[in-house]
């Protein structure tokens, strides 16, 4: 099991005990007062945009965006949702980052930043009302998609879910071979989000698939068990990172 950074808020100067540099994955969900984006849709959407942001060139070999995903990944991979709407969100856009949409929500990543120097258009943004709800009940997945299976153990904000269903994907995607890697990216990195039913969740826990285990920087207790990721892709390959 691998242990990740909580999200939803961040502390502290910015430095670990042992004086290393910290850094976080900005995550900015687009939302207006008209029209909020429905609970499923903004979790599915911070999946897939973390997922997008791994997957692109600059994050990768001398990319501009690799040596921050590096000293991002070689500590905890902490993500923090914020909230925009209006004129902050035309600012923060306009920072260097990646833009999904998908459905009712629109979620924008930024490659990390140490933890104690954010970008002023990002350290204002709002943690706070990242709580949103679905109109009606999500349907069943489709057959043969990953899934990334919430615990019904827990009660957490949108915002909160958002930064767990992102550190899901990116334990998967660490798993995936380049082959299955790039399957994944051609289907947009098709995926659902659904909250497990109690007996499912005791047998996730046990299925070696990849397991968050929240840092407890917000919301949930330390050491707390949020979200599997369950690939196809998994069942049939060896794990690998």
């Amino acid at each position: 099991m691998t242990t990740v950074g909580s999200a939803g808020a961040f502390a502290g100067d910015g430095a670990s005990a042992d004086g290393t540099e910290q850094y976080a994955l900005p995550l900015v969900v687009r939302v207006e007062r008209a029209s909020p984006p429905g609970r499923t849709d903004a979790l599915e959407c911070a999946a897939r945009a973390v997922l997008t942001l791994l997957s692109d060139l600059r994050s990768a070999g001398d990319g501009e965006w690799a040596a921050a995903i590096r000293a991002w990944e070689d500590a905890r991979i902490r993500k923090v949702v914020r909230r925009a709407r209006g004129a902050a969100w035309e600012r923060a856009s306009a920072l260097p980052g990646i833009t999904v949409t998908h459905r009712t929500a629109e979620v924008r990543a930024f490659p990390p930043v140490p933890t104690g120097d954010w970008p002023p258009d990002l350290a204002r943004l709002q943690v706070a009302g990242t709580d949103f709800t679905d109109p009606e009940p999500p349907r069943p997945p489709s057959p043969g998609i990953p899934v990334l299976w919430i615990t019904p153990e827990i009660v957490m904000t949108a915002g909160k879910a958002m930064a767990q269903a992102g550190h899901a994907a990116q334990l998967a995607w660490w798993k995936l071979s380049p082959a299955a890697r790039c399957e994944w990216q051609k289907n947009d990195f098709d995926l659902a989000v659904r909250t497990a039913r109690p007996r499912q969740w005791a047998k996730l826990l046990v299925s070696g698939l990849p397991l968050v285990q929240d840092g407890g920087f917000t919301e949930v207790a330390p050491g707390s068990r949020t979200v599997v990721a369950d690939l196809p892709a998994l069942h049939r390959e060896a794990p690998r990172r």
